[in-house]
Order: C-alpha cells, then sequence, then structure tokens
C-alpha cells in the first residue's frame, strides 16, 4: 500500500522508496555516462569535419590551379595548331611553284 502526502504548496509527493531512490540512481548515471559518450563521439565527427573541411579547401586550390594549366596548355596547343598550319601552306605554296619545272633546271 502506498501513502501519499501533500507537500505545503499542494504538490504530491510519494515518500522515499530506497529500491525506488537506487533505481533512479543507476538510470541518472547511465543517462550521464551516455550523454559523455555523446559529447564525445560529436567532438570527433566535430573534428572530423574540420579535418575535411581543410582537405576539400586544399582540393579546391590544387583544382583552381589544374584548371589555370589546363588554360595554358589549350593556348599552347591553339599556338601549335595555328603554326602548323601556316608551315603547311607555307610547305604547299613551295610544292606549287615547283610543279611544272623540270628537275634539271635549277
Amino acid at each position: 500500500m502506498s501513502v501519499v502526502f501533500h507537500d505545503l504548496v499542494g504538490a504530491f509527493r510519494v515518500p522515499e522508496d530506497p529500491i525506488a531512490q537506487s533505481e533512479l540512481a543507476a538510470l541518472t548515471r547511465r543517462f550521464e555516462e551516455v550523454a559523455e559518450k555523446t559529447d564525445r563521439e560529436f567532438g570527433i565527427i566535430k573534428s572530423d569535419l574540420t579535418a575535411v573541411r581543410l582537405q576539400v579547401g586544399n582540393l579546391d586550390q590544387k583544382v583552381g590551379n589544374l584548371d589555370a594549366r589546363v588554360s595554358g596548355l589549350a593556348d599552347d596547343i591553339r599556338d601549335l595548331s595555328e603554326k602548323l598550319d601556316r608551315n603547311q601552306a607555307q610547305i604547299i605554296g613551295l610544292l606549287t611553284q615547283l610543279v611544272g619545272r623540270r628537275p634539271d633546271a635549277g
């Protein structure tokens, strides 16, 4: 049989039960342990996230540098292509001048 008391402001209170208090203390300890573990794991995740952000920043910088290098190579290829076109045109012009000439005519 349980007895319920009223305190001075009218709230219901159950007399202290040693078994219930022990169980409450055990639950409180477990809750605090889980909270500490969660805080540690959150700290680890936060640290890992910071490391990932740094790596992404470094990769972004490297991609930017690579983009600049590829752009420079594209310019070089375009310049070489133009030079090749000019040289081929010059060769065709020289061959055209030679057509019809006698080989022994100097």
